[in-house]
């Protein structure tokens, strides 16, 4: 014979109140309700449970010793509540944001900085991860947000994850800020890469996906670029071409302006990488995504970055 756990639990209520009035009040039915649960319990179980008369109801032997395992269902009904109010408080205030380098670096810290404000009791985490793993990590339930690069590869996400474009990140030449080119052309100008075939190139190391669209923008120049150093790092790449030994094509929002260093943007079209912040699809359980979602492209907006190349 199966028991329902919800039918020990009325019966326990039933005791407690000792009326059917009482017990349909707190589990926010009617009384009418109530009635026809017990008597659709007393005939599946064969035996009467609860005696109704003037002054209210009361248990039989048998429902009385039902009760006793409603009791027991009731209290952990109550400590199920309790625990979900306590988990869902801790999830409003937790924020676990994964990125990678350089979006943690300059993209990241302003949003912040104004949730820090706006929250002050939020429990923030920052982590750094590489692009390609972000999705898989939210969909795990290891962050609560990602920050990814995708350089023109379509981002699948699984069915319950949601990808946020950001921003468009241009790809600029970084010189010796006493090179040719840097005295020659003023800030605002563009330079064409097929300009700089003849330059020694500081680069992305190879097999990383900013490589592999570097190649292939200089391929499209018609020039194989001379590579004299190679770094996974773009804050290395600035501070060796500031010592001269060549150039570089740095995203703009990893330009750190090192002193000894200039910047021309390129001509368009040219390389570039898109921003994209990953969450769940349903992030009502973690109110703090969508808040700090807004302030991403509060920052991105400001930056002028979000609607186009330049």
């Amino acid at each position: 014979m199966a028991i329902d756990p919800g039918r020990l639990r009325l019966l326990a209520l039933i005791e407690r109140h000792g009326s059917l009035s009482g017990a349909a009040g707190e589990l926010g039915l009617t009384p009418a309700a109530v009635t026809q649960q017990v008597a659709k319990a007393e005939r599946e179980w064969q035996v009467p449970l609860v005696r109704r008369g003037p002054r209210g109801a009361s248990l039989t032997a048998a429902g009385s010793l039902l009760a006793a395992h409603g009791r027991v269902v009731d209290a952990e009904s109550v400590k199920a509540a309790e625990g979900l109010a306590t988990l869902l408080g801790h999830l409003s205030l937790r924020l676990r944001i994964g990125s990678f380098q350089a979006a943690a670096l300059h993209l990241l810290p302003p949003a912040l900085t104004a949730l820090r404000h706006r929250r002050p009791h939020a429990e923030l985490s920052v982590m750094d991860i590489v692009s390609t793993q972000g999705m898989d990590q939210v969909a795990d339930g290891a962050l609560d947000m990602a920050v990814i690069a995708s350089w023109g590869t379509p981002l699948v996400p699984p069915d319950q994850v949601a990808v946020h474009r950001l921003l468009v990140d241009p790809m600029v030449v970084v010189l010796p800020d006493d090179h040719p080119l840097a005295a020659a052309r003023s800030a605002g100008a563009a330079l064409h890469l097929d300009e700089l075939r003849d330059e020694s190139w500081v680069t992305i190391l190879a097999g990383y996906a900013a490589r592999r669209h570097f190649d292939k923008a200089a391929a499209e120049a018609g020039f194989t670029p001379r590579v004299r150093f190679q770094t996974e790092s773009y804050d290395v790449m600035q501070a060796l071409i500031a010592t001269g030994i060549g150039v570089g094509l740095v995203s703009r929002l990893a330009l750190t302006g090192v002193p000894g260093t200039a910047y021309r943007e390129l001509a368009q079209p040219g390389p570039y990488r898109e921003l994209f912040a990953v969450t769940l699809a349903d992030t009502s359980a973690t109110p703090l995504v969508a808040e700090f979602l807004g302030l991403l492209h509060d920052v991105a907006e400001d930056a002028g970055w979000r609607h186009g190349h330049g």
